[in-house]
């Protein structure tokens, strides 16, 4: 294969929610395109699975990360792992949510909505806060995080479209933080995609209709490329 069809050849890339959807996609999508990809999920069996098509692809074989991404001390230790054994990193794609209780804000009980925005949001936070020092390391750091529509107020959406808005903020704050060094943090909104959540928030759309995650590859490879000079921006598919 020609360096052009590897953009990302010697590259470190963390994937969350790597095990389904949009991250399994990516973690492919980036082991195709040359990368050392560590797959982060809470299901060591479906990182497997993914491990093994990717090498049944001819591909080197996956770093797998089983962790909770919800479980901050567990986030650190695969930032520890990473910087012990590739000292920097040069890629983050967090891709890794829940969908929570779709329901009036009023109406949902309060340790679902501390679950989810634990989930989407601190934890969130708890991933950038270890992946930091390891993006400033690398000669061009890229952090790119998914969130949704939801976040500029959907009814019904819940705890999502909170936590979806806190994720926003946080980036465009980080970003403003980076902004002088080397590394660039983006959001990227995906939109309708062909996903276990898309279904489950939307039970009777006919996933058919929707493209599959693998058509989001060309443009989260863009955003995770050392060419791209974006920050603090919201790129929707």
């Amino acid at each position: 294969m020609t360096a052009a069809a590897r953009p990302l050849a010697g590259r470190v890339a963390l994937v969350t929610g790597a095990s389904r959807g949009i991250g399994r996609a990516a973690a492919k999508a980036f082991a195709e395109a040359g990368a050392t990809v560590v797959a982060m999920a809470r299901t060591e069996g479906a990182l497997t699975e993914l491990d093994d098509e990717a090498q049944a692809l001819g591909l080197p074989p996956l770093v797998l990360a089983p962790a909770d991404i919800a479980d901050g001390a567990k986030v650190d230790a695969v930032a520890a792992a990473i910087a012990a054994r590739f000292g920097r990193l040069d890629i983050l794609l967090h891709a890794a949510a829940i969908l929570g209780t779709l329901s009036p804000m009023a109406h949902i009980d309060p340790p679902e909505f501390e679950r989810v925005v634990a989930t989407n949001l601190t934890a969130s936070w708890r991933i950038l806060r270890a992946a930091d020092p390891l993006l400033r390391r690398a000669e061009a750091g890229r952090a790119v995080f998914l969130t949704s529509g939801a976040a500029h107020g959907v009814a019904y959406w819940g705890g999502y479209a909170v936590s979806k808005a806190g994720l926003e903020a946080m980036i465009r704050t980080y970003a403003e933080e980076i902004a002088k060094t080397p590394v660039r943090a983006n959001l990227f909104d995906p939109g309708a995609v062909r996903t276990r959540m898309r279904a489950a928030a939307f039970p009777g759309e006919d996933p058919m209709t929707l493209p599959p995650p693998e058509s989001l590859a060309p443009a989260l490879l863009q955003l995770v490329s050392p060419s791209c000079t974006q920050n603090g921006c919201l790129i929707r598919a």
